[in-house]
């Protein structure tokens, strides 16, 4: 009683958060998309870090770590390093252009970049992939709320999908975008202090950083630097797959959920105070990840005998009070929700503003597109038969494959054909995809043939 009590009281909290956004509300559709470009850096970093991050690293990466152990270090280091090239390379950028363009998506963006009437077909194909992969990722973060919910209370996993999906329709009614970064600021709060209570509480419970080390040393291959089924053998295989896994962070420029928080920005001068927030939470919030996944194999020891990512929440089960587990799990679903309502929100802008041979204007009209996309989501989740893990990588990679070669070009002054850049956004997302297929991205991320392909 006291874990659903605690759970609940946060949940309240989020939704209250995100509810009061609408007093804010200018009740345009581009208020709706792009709260009128009026978000100050601070939460602009905040929102897009823990869009980011979401349910993948609560259950994917610490489920990757219990499995991989030591070496997945390499995934982190990668994933942040390409991360920030991305930034510096094409974020200022992105928002001059949105501005410049006065569009309300992504895809819109990305189409009349080079100025003009844009490229319609362009636009269009734009938000089939966007709608395609990300339907395919909200689904995940709602499958990873469901997990959580059923390891703690034991409840079907529908039920926690379910519930997200009521949350994520909660809040994007009230604000849109605003709503959805207020709430991802405040759940960035709360999923920090819950992965590094769970960080401490596990140390100290296995007699401190000295007594953990022993234990691992002892768990043959843990603590390896080298991945296994490596393309190449020792370091060279290291370097390979670190570099692998930047063009996973590269990707970040192809994420319509998370580059339309950079579109928000009051003013693109303001990027390099956005990058300090969004940095500094992003290498703890990963460090400590990494570090409970490690743990989670010393207090779980039998990896065959339980889905390793379920090893958060059964942790907190075993380690904390009641009280905590309730935080712990809040933790958990914030990290999902803020994800969730994003990718949600870039679905009803591609299906209102870029699909539509006439664009939406009445925001009650696209509320019920938010409406209608959330339940696809919701169906993704339940019928699904994909990890967490899987389903979000194949997305991040499509996504990133798909975009992030055309928004390099045209960043950088490029001015291609509207049917090169269809080509490009073709070619990168269908090899990420056979590569996937083939089994190959188990020596290197889908994502660097994917964007190098695009590129060619």
């Amino acid at each position: 009683m006291i874990i659903t009590l605690s759970f609940l009281g946060f949940l309240l909290m989020f939704v209250l958060i995100g509810v009061s956004s609408v007093w804010f509300s200018r009740h345009t559709r581009h208020d709706y998309y792009l709260a009128s470009h009026s978000m100050p850096p601070w939460l602009v970093a905040l929102s897009a870090v823990a869009t980011n991050n979401s349910g993948y690293m609560f259950i994917g990466v610490i489920g990757y770590t219990y499995t991989v152990g030591f070496a997945a270090v390499w995934l982190m280091t990668g994933w942040i390093l390409g991360d920030f090239v991305a930034s510096l390379l094409i974020h200022q950028r992105l928002r001059l252009a949105a501005g410049a363009s006065g569009e309300g998506s992504y895809a819109g963006v990305l189409s009349h970049w080079s100025g003009g009437s844009g490229h319609r077909h362009l636009q269009i194909v734009a938000s089939l992939i966007s709608l395609l992969f990300l339907l395919a990722y909200a689904g995940a973060q709602l499958l990873a709320g469901g997990k959580a919910l059923h390891v703690l209370f034991d409840w079907p996993q529908w039920g926690g999908a379910v519930m997200g999906a009521v949350m994520v329709v909660a809040y994007c009614f009230a604000g849109g975008i605003r709503a959805s970064i207020w709430t991802d600021a405040a759940q960035s709060m709360v999923m920090v202090v819950a992965m590094g209570l769970m960080l401490v509480v596990a140390t100290a419970a296995i007699g401190g950083i000295d007594g953990a080390m022993i234990r691992l040393q002892a768990i043959d291959g843990f603590l390896d630097i080298s991945p296994g089924d490596m393309f190449l053998p020792g370091l060279s295989g290291v370097v390979l797959f670190t570099v692998g896994w930047m063009f996973a962070g590269f990707s970040i420029i192809g994420q319509p959920h998370i580059m339309v928080r950079f579109m928000t920005l009051t003013e693109s001068g303001s990027m390099i105070r956005v990058r300090c927030w969004y940095y500094g939470w992003f290498i703890i919030f990963y460090c400590m990840a990494t570090g409970v996944g490690m743990l989670s194999r010393i207090y779980l020891s039998d990896p065959g005998s339980f889905d390793a990512e379920l090893a958060l929440p059964t942790m907190a089960l075993e380690l904390l009070p009641p009280v905590l587990v309730g935080l712990v799990l809040a933790g958990i679903f914030a990290a999902t929700m803020s994800t969730a309502d994003s990718l949600v929100l870039s679905c009803s802008a591609a299906l209102t503003h870029d699909l539509l041979p006439h664009r939406i204007e009445k925001t009650w009209l696209i509320k019920i597109a938010t409406v209608l996309m959330t339940g696809l989501a919701l169906g993704w989740a339940l019928f699904s038969k994909q990890t967490v893990f899987s389903l979000v990588i194949m997305s991040w990679s499509g996504l990133g494959s798909a975009f992030g070669p055309l928004m390099l070009v045209l960043a950088f002054g490029a001015r291609p054909a509207q049917r090169t850049l269809i080509a490009m956004a073709l070619t990168g997302f269908g090899t990420a995809l056979v590569w996937r297929w083939l089994g190959w991205h188990e020596a290197v991320y889908e994502g660097m043939p994917g964007i190098l392909a695009g590129l060619l």
